[in-house]
């Protein structure tokens, strides 16, 4: 299943940090594993002795120790160490490995020029910020909200909300008020951080008027604070005072910050991250899945909307410092991010599927020295995996890896321990007992199946913000497979445990009886010069067993959608995938409607195109191109006429 592009080294276990864990679990917990996949297995058996190695073996620092690892095991409702305190900002600002005159964030920026933050530095603007915040009467349980891109402003101010107990949360300022405003005034701020605006390539985007309304609309606020990065005076640096800088002790589900569903239809749900949660679970992953340390300059593109933001924040835990970008990663060209590698000093390299999808596209070959490239988002279709190793560099480990803000992390990715294959995802991930369920909940292998966790995660939310029966958190997850995390996916899980996601279980198509995966067409489709993004939806009819299956297409630049073109279309799919997947119809559109963190809306089109209103299918505020459903409402109102 897929070819082989990368092996581990014959050194891995003397090289990696998961070689020296499994050399620590032997000497001091007599374990011994042959391979990863036994590895894993224990992981997920054993979860006390797993969870409570990662604990000894980062040395957490903690204020009270645990009086148990797991107090139960039941989901919803599993408590983790219970009895213990500590601070995720304590332990994040201790920066194993980095001196205090190294750098530990740099920042770049469309807007601004470059800033770097050295250790010293960090623990002392997060100190200031802290104790401004304390002045203006934040304390713990308080919500300080950021209206603020991905700068180190606002990577001070989540660390210094976390060091007082206070809880966080960040939208970015593309995010159009009426967006902002579901999230916020769910959960009550009492201090709003924003930006007067921002920059976007060369183009200018006041944000002014956005705050203004965001403030009107959250009686909550008792202060706003302003970062003047368009070119206004702020006033952030009022955020001062003389306080020393320390931690507050929490337990260790106490609510770190709070990140929410993608909020394309309904109010967004407001997912709650503990400090002890997150700490540990991003203790492993950055460590022992992406290999990160002291060595390191850990980079990925996001915004702060998207909870690869929170991902990147936790880089200083394992020692590696980070690279924060703001701005159009395709301006002026996409050449953009890959010169930063070598401007930042990166080693690891992270992006979503759709970048390196288009950079392939575009005939780039970036050539770069990389330990590691992670890809999220989307699936990474086979030819996205070998363009990476033609293109980008032979010896890095590329990890396509898939999870969710619901976890704030990946739960199938990869490993050092192991091989990297066209189109495959290379494992589950230590701790995360992901499997595949047919419909009767009954695990399969080798077969397509529904995406569930069915042991605890430290890192499963806390809660939903205002759920107090808990009745909105378990509708979310638990009500398919009771007492097991269904998280919405389809998943094929190969007997070596490598994995192949192939889109929402939401937005299946079912032609006849046959489930098939979204992501699988757009590999087909957008393979082709002429198309250049594409969308495929499934709509049930009373008197057809297959439905309809509508492909719609955004050409390339000069390209017609005519009807050799959607010969040729139907072809390929024949060819690739089987004449089940052949569309009904093939429409042209200007754009595919995604979300601001690039993901395609399946399911709200699926919702225009069967009537629903625009407003009511997707939260205009939460789309990078809100106008593109436009064309897909014309043809719902075109479909009811015939």
């Amino acid at each position: 299943m897929g070819t082989v592009l990368w092996e581990p080294p014959a050194d891995v276990r003397q090289t990696s940090r998961i070689g020296d864990y499994l050399t620590w679990l032997e000497r001091e917990r007599g374990l011994s594993f042959a391979d990863y996949p036994a590895l894993w297995e224990w992981s997920v058996t054993d979860l006390a002795g797993f969870w409570s190695s990662i604990w000894d073996y980062f040395a957490v620092l903690a204020h009270d120790p645990p009086t148990a690892v797991l107090g139960d095991t039941l989901m919803p409702g599993a408590r983790w160490f219970p009895g213990a305190t500590l601070n995720y900002a304590e332990n994040v600002l201790r920066m194993p490995g980095i001196g205090d005159d190294e750098p530990v964030v740099l920042a770049y920026s469309h807007s601004r020029e470059p800033l770097t933050l050295t250790a010293r530095q960090l623990r002392e603007q997060v100190r200031r910020v802290r104790a401004g915040l304390a002045a203006r009467g934040v304390g713990k349980g308080d919500r300080v909200a950021a209206y603020a891109p991905n700068i180190p402003e606002t990577y001070v101010l989540m660390l210094a909300t976390a060091s007082l107990g206070a809880i966080f949360s960040s939208c970015a300022p593309e995010f159009g008020s009426r967006s902002v405003i579901d999230r916020w005034s769910q959960i009550a701020p009492k201090v709003l951080v924003a930006v007067d605006g921002y920059k976007y390539g060369d183009k200018s985007v006041d944000r002014r008027a956005e705050v203004e309304a965001i403030v009107a609309a959250l009686p909550s606020l008792e202060h706003v604070v302003t970062i003047g990065y368009l070119g206004t005076s702020g006033d952030f640096s009022d955020l001062d005072g003389p306080d020393e800088l320390t931690f507050e002790p929490v337990p260790f589900d106490h609510p770190l910050y709070v990140l929410y569903s993608s909020g394309t239809t309904g109010l967004p749900k407001p997912i709650v991250h503990g400090h002890g949660g997150i700490l540990l679970e991003h203790l492993k992953i950055l460590a022992l899945h992406h290999d990160l340390g002291p060595s390191d300059r850990f980079f990925w593109f996001t915004t702060t909307g998207w909870m690869m933001w929170n991902y990147l924040a936790s880089g200083p835990a394992v020692g590696a410092a980070i690279v924060l970008f703001d701005g159009n990663p395709g301006w002026p060209s996409l050449d953009t991010l890959w010169d930063l590698i070598d401007t930042a000093g990166i080693t690891y390299f992270g992006t979503s599927a759709p970048f390196l999808m288009a950079c392939r596209k575009a005939g780039l070959t970036p050539r770069k020295r990389l330990k590691g490239l992670g890809s999220t988002g989307a699936p990474l279709p086979a030819e996205g995996f070998a363009w990476v190793y033609q293109a980008v560099g032979r010896d890095l480990q590329l990890l396509s890896l898939s999870g969710g803000t619901d976890v704030c992390t990946g739960f199938v990715g990869g490993a050092p321990l192991l091989p990297v294959r066209a189109g495959v995802i290379s494992g589950r991930s230590l701790g995360a007992r992901v499997e595949a369920y047919d419909p009767s909940g009954e695990p399969v292998v080798g077969e397509l199946g529904e995406l569930v966790i069915s042991a605890p995660m430290p890192s499963m939310p806390v809660g939903f913000w205002n759920d107090p029966d808990g009745s909105r958190y378990r509708e979310a997850y638990f009500d398919v497979f009771p007492g097991v995390w269904r998280h919405g996916d389809w998943i094929t899980i190969g007997e070596d445990g490598s994995c192949v996601i192939t889109g929402r279980s939401d937005a299946t198509l079912n032609r006849g009886g046959v489930r098939l995966g979204t992501s699988e067409f757009y590999s087909v489709v957008e393979s082709l010069p002429e198309i250049a993004d594409s969308l495929v939806v499934h709509l049930d009819a009373a008197d057809d067993p297959n439905g309809e299956l509508l492909l719609f297409v955004v050409p390339a630049e000069g390209v017609e959608v005519d009807d050799a073109l959607r010969a040729k279309i139907a072809r390929e799919l024949r060819g690739s995938l089987s004449p089940r997947h052949i569309p009904d119809t093939i429409h042209a559109v200007r754009a595919v409607p995604r979300t601001l963190s690039a993901k395609k809306l399946e399911v709200p089109v699926k919702r225009i195109l069967t009537g629903t209103p625009i407003e009511s299918a997707a939260a205009k505020g939460a789309l990078a191109n809100p106008e593109s459903l436009t064309a897909f409402a014309e043809l719902a109102r075109e479909r009811s006429r015939r």
